[in-house]
């Protein structure tokens, strides 16, 4: 009795549409879907009961996988159309909020939702104590029932969305590792580097490089950069990284993950190098260099006396590291983990570099 659902394209499916939520509440562009889901999404969140959202990711994936199903009869033996709640929620869905560290329940199945439970308004008698999350839910299910597949993902992915702000609010605990080879650094600078990010992530790994050279070379730099989500031009800064020597400004760094042109270098110079007086300024480029004709401009600025130079931010990186030995590049570590770990960073981009720790060390 009841219909199988396919685990393998559950997870894919929740995978897929918890990095769109992700991006949508990094991005702060959130999928429009009905008042009532939104409502209802609401009601169910501002409940410390974890069971009923939890339960209803799985009626989502049902719902996306097979809309013969009924969702509102989450055990195989009520009906030939139920579907094996319990068994996606322990193979699916529990198992996926553990590992991008969302709260979670242990099992709703286990404690809520026991054998014989149905999604239907008289199942309140059973003994449901937290009447207005489970109203929510039902809700939330009075529209996921008559949903095509796309309206049923857009619902699943404003619930993952508030499911990513719980993640939010809670405490991230990054991964630590106490030595990394010079390779090591490499494959971790990398992975983190095609992270989206929004350039967030280059800009703390500069970051934590220029502090690093500063320590360990014993610099009187002062190293400025700018805060999260703070334009150069709102903050009067020249780029996203000032280094500062006896009061006078040395080396000015914007981090881009744009492309280059020579429309973007005259910009630039004509709004942040002349406006500042900047003589040695530096752009950190991710995949996309600098084409011909701005490395042209920037050679006709030179000759005015303003050294314009491109450079590769994950080259620069390493080639850093390779520089300043074993024990700087603990100390390289040390300090990205410090920048990361502040409360504006997203616990998307933490759980990233916990991604990336696992897969290098094989975990």
């Amino acid at each position: 009795m009841g219909r199988p659902i396919d685990y393998e394209v559950a997870r894919r499916i929740l995978k897929e549409e918890f990095e769109a939520a992700e991006r949508e509440v990094g991005e702060n562009t959130p999928v429009v879907v009905q008042a009532v889901i939104s409502e209802s999404t609401s009601r169910l969140l501002a409940s410390r009961t974890q069971a009923f959202r939890e339960a209803l990711i799985g009626c989502c994936l049902a719902r996306i996988i097979d809309q013969e199903i009924d969702i509102r009869l989450p055990y195989i033996e009520l009906a030939p159309n139920a579907f094996t709640g319990r068994s996606l929620d322990e193979n699916v869905v529990n198992p996926f909020l553990h590992d991008r560290m969302v709260p979670c329940s242990k099992s709703p199945y286990l404690s809520t939702i026991r054998r014989g439970f149905t999604f239907h308004p008289e199942s309140i008698k059973r003994g449901v104590r937290d009447k207005g999350a489970y109203e929510a839910m039902l809700d939330f299910i009075g529209e996921l029932e008559i949903a095509d597949k796309e309206s049923a993902r857009s619902y699943l992915r404003h619930l993952l969305t508030e499911f990513v702000r719980l993640r939010e609010a809670a405490n991230i605990q990054l991964a630590q590792i106490a030595r990394l080879s010079l390779e090591q650094n490499r494959i971790l600078i990398a992975g983190m580097l095609a992270v989206p990010s929004g350039g967030l992530i280059p800009v703390l790994l500069a970051v934590a490089m220029f502090q690093t050279i500063k320590e360990c070379f014993k610099l009187g730099w002062v190293i400025e950069w700018q805060g999260i989500n703070v334009a150069d031009q709102a903050s009067g800064a020249g780029g996203d990284i000032t280094i500062k020597d006896a009061g006078e400004t040395v080396l000015v760094v914007e981090v881009t993950e744009r492309s280059i042109d020579r429309s973007r270098v005259v910009a630039t110079f004509n709004t942040k190098i002349a406006l500042h007086g900047i003589s040695d300024y530096l752009f950190f480029f991710g995949n996309a260099g600098p084409g011909d004709e701005a490395k042209e401009a920037a050679r006709q600025y030179f000759a005015q006396g303003h050294d314009i130079s491109f450079l590769s931010v994950e080259e620069w990186l390493v080639h850093s590291l390779g520089t300043v030995g074993p024990k700087c590049r603990r100390m390289f570590t040390e300090k990205f983990l410090n920048l990361l770990g502040l409360r504006e960073v997203s616990a998307g981009l933490k759980m990233a570099w916990n991604d990336e720790v696992r897969r290098l060390l094989g975990g």
